[in-house]
């Protein structure tokens, strides 16, 4: 499988002119060769933009920027992964990626379980126990967003549903960058997976984001990583490295029942 990060500086509440760097992007991968395109967090529409803004941009999961991305995927012939603010039927607002397929078909929606600090709770709904997964390039691939691939509990349960490559939106800030130089590489080590960490760079309402884009192979090794710029990443991922490690086959769920109780009731 040949993937591409699109490390981007959106434009806040522009999803046209988002979706015409997207494009660009995707030809610019299609000419590399690649099966997959992922783009970052909130991609589409910018994230630190205010609630309302979001708001008024939400669309559903089947609607015009969809649709749109669903073109440019037929047109280059390749999987597009993108974020963007998801209006469910009840009108809640999620913070949300969608992969789009080769064929321009939706292969999976995953909205984001973990809200960070007040910009994501005051502006999205939790997502819920939902986690698709979808086959692209020869790999099973399931998705998380940004904060979420902090949470070991959640990177666990893709690892043992049989996700190989797991795909993580993102618009990690300063001072945070430990998570991408050492969380994203253990994650992938300890569940024998590759983490694919597709982040923002430039600065955007209060934040600055940092950028450092990669993708981590099994064995914990970076394969590649962007600077702190705008940058279109190409790695192969070679399934040699697949579940190089003990950890998967060494677990004792019998001993981890506390891991997923409420603080305080997990015993001593």
């Amino acid at each position: 499988m040949r993937l591409t990060l699109f490390q981007a500086d959106a434009e806040p509440g522009a999803p046209h002119r988002n979706l015409d760097r997207l494009k660009r992007a995707a030809a610019e991968a299609a000419g590399r060769s690649s099966d997959l395109l992922i783009g970052p967090e909130m991609g589409l529409t910018g994230y630190d933009i205010g609630a309302e803004t979001v708001r008024t941009l939400a669309e559903p999961a089947d609607g015009p920027m969809a649709a749109r991305v669903a073109a440019i995927a037929r047109r280059y012939g390749i999987a597009i992964l993108y974020g963007y603010p998801e209006r469910a039927v009840d009108g809640a607002v999620y913070n949300a990626a969608q992969l789009i397929g080769a064929d321009g078909r939706p292969l999976l929606n995953q909205r984001k379980t973990h809200l960070y600090g007040d910009l994501d709770r005051r502006t999205f709904a939790l997502g819920g126990d939902a986690f698709p997964t979808a086959d692209v390039g020869g790999a099973r691939v399931g998705v998380v967003i940004c904060y979420d691939v902090e949470f070991p509990e959640l990177v666990r349960r893709h690892a043992l549903a049989g996700v190989d490559v797991l795909l993580v939106p993102t618009a990690l800030m300063a001072p945070y960058e430990i998570v991408a130089t050492a969380i994203v590489p253990a994650r992938a080590f300890e569940n024998g997976i590759f983490v694919a960490y597709a982040n923002r760079c430039g600065t955007e309402g209060a934040l600055r984001y940092c950028g450092l884009s990669s993708v981590a192979a099994p064995d914990g090794s970076v394969l590649a990583r962007a600077g702190d710029g705008e940058a279109l990443l190409t790695v192969d991922l070679d399934p040699a490295l697949r579940r190089v490690g003990t950890h998967l086959a060494d677990r004792r769920p019998d001993l981890y029942g506390a891991v997923s109780s409420a603080p305080g009731k997990g015993g001593s």
